[in-house]
């Protein structure tokens, strides 16, 4: 058994025998395998914890104060969770290991206030102290600062100005909805009844945050010191201009407006999966319909209320919100482990495991049910499928693509016309770039990133290398008998190419971060029969290589997203990234090297005696820079994959 030396310079350079004696490769994924199949739900699917950052359990308070309707019980158990989340410096980070953010900090710092935390208590005087170093609640970020003008902390000239009129705006308008992303769409049109209309929250204890400002709110004059860009600078001044000519808007006009809003995310609230399927954009619909006037006992706002609580995860003392849940995403990459698992053996249990995973899978495929992707593609028919248990409105490319592989390799008849559905869908989702993004097409108004409202930066939904990968690695499976994707499959390839970077790498866009997009291009190469000794994948191959620490693993840092070029590297290895370099090696024909012998080694020293993997960090982001995500499946189906294709390597080479 092989395992690492050091090395000064922190990479793979050499492996020595050792003593250490780990499961074996058939033991490791059989117990992996059991375990795996014993959560499976008695439907049919997975779905694991998605953990984000405390923004989403400090927003579930706070939206009990909004409304004034508290849950004493449950509001200490959140409490009790974001203690345990707060950093030594008294911050709170956004992923684990990570530096503090001012905006999260204010959020988590005025929802322990709100549940009962005395600010003299040390917890809630060092995370003052933090926040006031980095120049106060002032310079939180726009969606913090709404919260603070809808529960009067500071005034609304603090946050951007966005009148319900936007929904009037014409198509050509430099600035509109269609332009913009799903979730962007789903946050926004309820936001702008809410600020249209300056909300003020219920805050039954009047519980406000004034110790948290360096400069008295209503003299504060820089809350958008952020906005630098000439055009940025450009688009506050004529939003100034807007403000000041707001009382001069025709009633007929506003109330026109709060209609078309209104109508817009009523008509796709979603039943018991909510607005969107995604807490934010819930939180703001429950809200516009208290505004709006819809009583408790309505029966959508019932609904919309029970949506948002299904997002929970309640524990003995503590429970935090999710920000939404993926079902379809974990049931889809957990049928293509257990399909490469099973690939030769057949066992009876995991094959009923599959049967149950895919019929669950086909009856969720989104057909001619209306969806905002069809502004852009009007003629497509549908054939894709959500995140969530339930999306209609929003069916996403990368879920579609994995789900219907899965469909592909099962290779039964039932499930033909889904798998044509999907193809064609995804095929006529492609971006004019060949590349394509998570929901929509050509969604790259880059421009708009530079909105005041935008400090976020995820405003849109542009073509993404580990989404393509994934189209391809369908399509590329079923080219021989549909040679009319060939085009599509050459379009996103001559993409993928212009997308790597100098290093070898791809950017991950939906998962940490140079390494998942790696894995994502190199596995969606293979399956389009791009030649394993073309440059790009001889480059990629490099890189990866030269990323494996000394333990034979590799990890991936969050910090890689923010500007400074740490691509592959983390403090650690972890199951998840060395997962995932593992399946781009072997997608490149590199079975037989060192270094993927090295990496199988980790994962067998290091899986648990429950069978999984226990990474601690947080493994992709729901937007860059701002927001992450800890998807509590990957350490236990990713390292099953990698052990499961290695071995089925070494069979094929029998």
């Amino acid at each position: 058994m092989l395992t690492e030396t050091s090395s000064p310079s922190g990479l793979n350079n050499g492996f020595t025998e050792s003593a250490y004696s780990p499961p074996s490769l058939d033991s490791a994924i059989a117990l992996a395998t059991k375990q795996l199949l014993s959560l499976q739900n008695e439907a049919g699917y997975w779905v694991f914890e998605l953990e984000a950052d405390c923004t989403i359990p400090s927003e579930y308070i706070l939206m009990m104060h909004f409304m004034d309707e508290i849950d004493e019980g449950l509001q200490i158990k959140i409490a009790n969770f974001l203690r345990t989340q707060q950093s030594a410096d008294g911050s709170f980070p956004l992923y684990k290991g990570g530096t503090g953010d001012i905006s999260c900090t204010i959020k988590a710092y005025y929802a322990m206030k709100m549940a009962g935390d005395a600010i003299h208590a040390a917890h809630m005087e060092i995370a003052r102290q933090w926040i006031l170093a980095k120049g106060g609640a002032a310079k939180g970020n726009v969606f913090t600062r709404i919260m603070m003008a809808m529960f009067e902390q500071i005034p609304w000239r603090g946050v951007p100005y966005m009148p319900v009129e936007i929904m009037l705006l014409p198509k050509w308008f430099p600035f509109h909805l269609d332009k913009v992303s799903y979730w962007s769409r789903t946050v926004m049109i309820p936001m702008f009844i809410l600020c249209t209309y300056k909300v003020k929250a219920r805050n039954p204890n009047k519980i406000g945050i004034a110790e948290l400002f360096v400069t008295p709110p209503d003299q504060e004059r820089n809350y958008f010191a952020h906005v630098k860009t000439p055009l940025g600078k450009t688009i506050l001044v004529v939003e100034r201009m807007g403000r000041l000519m707001d009382s001069l808007i025709p009633g007929f006009v506003r109330r026109k407006a709060t209609a078309k809003a209104r109508d817009w995310f009523m008509e796709r609230l979603n039943g018991y999966d909510g607005l969107g399927a995604i807490f934010t954009a819930m939180v703001n619909a429950y809200e516009a319909m208290d505004l709006l006037g819809i009583p408790a006992d309505n029966e959508q706002r019932r609904v919309a209320r029970a949506a948002i609580d299904r997002l929970l995860v309640i524990k003995d003392d503590m429970a935090y919100c999710q920000p939404c849940v993926s079902p379809i995403w974990d049931t889809g990459l957990t049928s293509l482990v257990l399909q490469e698992v099973d690939r030769y053996e057949r066992n009876p249990q995991t094959q009923e495991a599959l049967k149950s995973a895919l019929h669950w899978l086909a009856s969720k495929q989104l057909r001619d049910e209306p969806g905002d992707w069809q502004i852009q593609r009007p003629n497509l028919p549908g054939g894709g499928w959500a995140f969530q248990f339930g999306n209609s409105y929003y069916p996403d490319v990368d879920d579609t693509a994995v789900v219907a592989l899965a469909l592909v390799q099962a290779d039964k008849r039932e499930f033909t016309e889904n798998i044509g559905r999907a193809a064609i869908w995804i095929a006529g989702m492609q971006s004019r770039n060949g590349g394509y993004g998570a929901f929509d097409a050509d969604n790259d108004h880059y421009y708009l990133n530079h909105i005041p409202f935008a400090d976020h930066g995820a405003l849109l939904d542009p073509p993404t290398a580990d989404v393509s990968g994934r189209c391809i690695m369908l399509l590329g499976r079923l080219v021989h008998q549909h040679p009319e994707y060939q085009a599509v499959i050459d379009n996103c390839i001559a993409y993928l190419r212009t997308e790597q970077e100098k290093d070898g790498s791809w950017f991950g866009r939906w998962g940490t971060n140079y390494i998942y997009g790696t894995w994502s291009v190199l596995a969606g190469f293979e399956t389009a029969g791009v030649s394993k000794d073309d440059p790009s994948i001889r480059k990629a191959v490099m890189w990866l290589k030269s990323k494996q620490r000394t333990d034979g693993g590799w990890g991936e840092d969050n910090f890689s997203y923010h500007g400074n070029n740490i691509r592959g590297v983390f403090h650690t290895s972890t199951a998840f990234h060395t997962s995932l370099a593992l399946l781009a090696l072997l997608s490149a024909g590199e079975a037989g090297c060192r270094e993927v012998e090295s990496g199988v080694n980790y994962l067998l020293k290091n899986q648990q005696l429950n069978g999984f993997w226990n990474d601690k960090s947080f493994n992709a982001p729901g937007f860059p820079k701002v927001f992450y995500l800890k998807y509590h499946g990957y350490d236990k189906f990713f390292p099953l994959w990698a052990l499961g294709r290695y071995r089925n390597e070494q069979l094929a080479a029998l």
